[in-house]
């Protein structure tokens, strides 16, 4: 005899698995037809869950098993689309800026990898060069920030 709940798990799961599935059950779940828990939350009431799922990675990783962290890390992940769809809603950010802003940071802070021009001097060892870069760049990020807050008010 077939399962029928079983069947309609496995169509659901095909129908939102990776990640655009993950983004799409959470825009279910906040739409009019989801969960009422879920529509209710804002980045202020998903605070406490952020902690608590980054320390619950912490932990997996310290206990060695995979499988827990694997699913701590989806957990995790859960609450970044969950915020970015929050901010989505009121039109302030999406998924995709948060992804864009994290990719130009990266190549940013990466000039040893992603610069087609980056060499290193004669005596120089590519780890205290990736130290020194790295902290000149951080050091102009923040200088950057305070500029704009300074602009945007």
């Amino acid at each position: 005899m077939i399962d029928k709940k079983n069947i309609k798990n496995d169509e659901n799961y095909a129908r939102y698995a990776g990640l655009k599935g993950l983004i799409n059950i959470v825009k279910r779940l906040r739409s009019e037809e989801g969960c009422p828990w879920d529509k209710r939350q804002t980045e202020e009431t998903l605070k406490p869950y952020i902690m608590e799922e980054a320390c619950e990675v912490v932990d997996a990783i310290s206990s060695g098993e995979k499988t827990d962290i694997m699913e701590e890390l989806g957990d995790l992940l859960l609450q970044v689309i969950f915020l970015s769809d929050i901010y989505e809603e009121k039109k302030e950010f999406s998924l995709d800026d948060v992804i864009n802003a994290i990719i130009k940071k990266l190549i940013r802070r990466h000039p040893h990898v992603f610069d087609a021009n980056f060499s290193l001097k004669e005596g120089e060892r590519l780890d205290d060069v990736i130290l020194k870069n790295w902290e000149k760049i951080k050091a102009e990020e923040k200088k950057e920030k305070r500029q704009n807050k300074l602009y945007y008010k």
